[in-house]
């Protein structure tokens, strides 16, 4: 199973209280049920609302389930910034 590194931006960030940290996984799905089980409460709740990028690329629309992660990628939780 891949290692990956979650990176929380922002209101993420601060429900976290980590700016990163590392997990298995091999999917974005798998990813994000592991970041809720460590972090139940607010960020679940964060998480709701957030984008992420995985190695640098939008994951859009498309189901996390099915969004692949690699060895030593990285998702990038992006809450909605305020301003323009």
């Amino acid at each position: 199973m891949p290692k990956v590194t979650v990176r929380y931006w922002a209101a993420a960030k601060a429900a976290a209280g980590i700016a990163d940290e590392p997990y298995d996984a091999d999917s974005l799905a798998e990813a994000l049920a592991a970041v809720r089980e460590r972090h139940p409460g607010e960020l679940t709740r964060v998480l709701r609302r957030c984008a992420f990028l995985v190695d640098g690329a939008p994951v859009g629309t498309r189901a996390h389930e099915t969004v692949r992660l690699a060895e030593g990628g990285t998702v990038e939780v992006l809450p909605p910034f305020a301003g323009g």
